[in-house]
């Protein structure tokens, strides 16, 4: 019997049953047992779509990974604040990504997403370089430019991509921005489907792979449902919906794999649920955050 599962490498999600992993990253200022963590709000994010989340543990060995690959359903590469580079997040998320490289040649279907941080570290790992400009990008929500059709958006209600494209309904929370079609490797491997503008520079703000199933947003669509600490983040019933709709996609696309554990004991022991999150109050960024 197999079982799936989406996994969260303290900022990856996987989805199956659905399953997915959240990508975690490291802390500021670690101390034994917070070493690193995962922004409830993403988990949440997936489990509203029906999905369960697995933690995806920094600094392990690329065979766990590998393990842990072919149990889960897909990958989510959360918003964060460590090096793109050269990081733990950025060694887990690049095994990932090459693992689901070489999965989706083969016709093993493996969605990955990136939210902010994610994205950039996806152009980083496609093009093999530093491609980001500073953007004077932090604390606003800015409407949707639309450029091209796409798999993301095309099952939104009208009223709903109206609004994205008229309502400032986008939380932008980044000094880095990919600016619109400057690399290209990124160019023929990522289509642009919307841009943004801090009112100098144009950047990308969603975009989608041709030919693999990987998304990237560098807008936080977890935020309007879920955070409630920053006053610019929208929390309109179109905001939302956005929300539940970009969940619902991402989940939708974690359904097409097949992966799962090999038995119902392994699955207990990867879920989140053996976590609690911590209510941070008026401290940092996130109402609740997973520690490990």
């Amino acid at each position: 019997r197999w079982f799936r599962c989406i996994c969260f490498f303290c900022f990856f999600f996987f989805f199956f049953k659905h399953q997915g992993c959240v990508l975690a990253q490291e802390v500021w200022a670690p101390v034994p047992g917070r070493t690193s963590y995962i922004a409830a709000s993403y988990v949440k994010y997936l489990e509203s779509a029906g999905a369960r989340v697995v933690p995806v543990m920094i600094n392990q060995t690329e065979e766990e990974y590998k393990t842990l690959f072919y149990a889960i359903n897909g990958i989510l590469y959360p918003g964060g604040g460590v090096s793109i580079i050269s990081s733990g997040y950025e060694r887990t998320a690049k095994i990932f990504y090459e693992l689901a490289i070489e999965a989706n040649v083969r016709g093993d279907y493996f969605p990955v997403w990136g939210t902010c941080l994610g994205l950039e570290e996806l152009t980083f790992l496609t093009s093999g370089q530093w491609l980001m400009t500073s953007t004077n990008t932090d604390k606003l929500s800015l409407p949707l430019n639309f450029t091209k059709a796409s798999r993301m958006f095309k099952d939104f209600p009208p009223d709903l991509m109206k609004d994205l494209a008229s309502e400032p309904l986008t939380a932008n929370i980044h000094n880095w921005s990919l600016t619109y079609n400057k690399n290209e490797a990124l160019r023929k491997f990522y289509k642009v489907l919307s841009t943004n503008t801090d009112g100098r520079i144009e950047f990308v703000s969603t975009m989608e792979a041709y030919d693999y199933p990987f998304y990237a947003t560098q807008w936080h669509p977890e935020k309007n449902a879920f955070e409630w600490k920053k006053p610019f983040v929208s929390h309109t019933a179109s905001a939302v919906k956005s929300t539940f709709y970009m969940s619902e996609f991402f989940v939708s696309e974690a359904r097409k794999n097949t992966h799962g554990f090999q038995s119902q004991e392994e699955e207990n022991k990867a879920l989140i649920y053996q976590y609690s999150p911590v209510y941070m109050g008026s401290a940092g960024s996130f109402e609740q955050i997973y520690f490990f």
